[in-house]
């Protein structure tokens, strides 16, 4: 069968607003220091306190159009305005060094990621019913009601696409779908291309001949 040249796992995790993607997210990359948060590309001006390198990598709409057709991005996207990617070449560099990658983006995103590594591990959010989503957007007190309401009606559209995903994880219970992430993570690692890609001199030794992907 043929494999893949990177040792490093993608995962690539999207979910509706206010399904919980972030906290599952940030609870995982405190479990699993070996996994690290792509970050992205923008066209957006700075906020206060941000930095460049840590919530974004910021850039000029001249550059990132440029890098944009030139095939750097794994995905992009304009939004409000501004535009925002991730780095193809960034991501192959850090998985060609046996880093795990984590993309957190929207279905969009993930479908244009597909193209190029179809071998990503896809992760939906789901939250246990439209009723608690709204909960969870009035709880969390950062958007006006009309803003959540269009949040919960564009929620609709996005769960539409979970079907896309390898995996969908039903964030009711925190740790019990914390729990689900980390099994997937552990799963993937374990994948027959992942591991000979990791353990080539062990594989090899054993007398297991792979064939690499061109």
């Amino acid at each position: 069968m043929p494999l893949t040249a990177f040792s490093g796992s993608l995962f690539v995790v999207a979910a509706p607003s206010g399904a919980g993607k972030s906290t599952l997210v940030n609870a995982l990359l405190a479990m699993e220091p070996a996994i690290k948060l792509s970050i992205s590309t923008t066209t957006r001006p700075p906020r206060p306190g941000e930095v460049d390198g840590r919530e974004y990598h910021f850039t000029s709409a001249a550059d990132f159009t440029a890098r944009a057709d030139a095939g750097e991005f794994l995905e992009w996207a304009e939004v409000h305005g501004n535009y925002y990617g991730t780095s193809r070449v960034q991501v192959e560099k850090e998985m060609k060094a046996g880093t795990d990658i984590l993309l957190e983006i929207d279905w969009q995103g993930a479908r244009q990621v597909r193209k190029q590594f179809p071998a990503a591990a896809g992760i939906f959010i789901l939250p246990p019913s439209i009723e608690a989503l709204e909960q969870r957007l009035h709880k969390r007190g950062t958007d006006e009601p009309h803003i959540i309401t269009r949040r919960l009606l564009a929620a609709g559209g996005e769960i539409a696409h979970a079907p896309e995903f390898e995996y969908a994880i039903i964030n009711e219970e925190f740790n019990v779908a914390l729990a689900e992430l980390s099994a997937i993570v552990k799963a993937t690692r374990a994948r027959f291309a992942q591991q000979a890609a990791r353990n080539a001199d062990l594989f090899a030794q054993l007398g297991i001949h792979v064939q690499q992907a061109a």
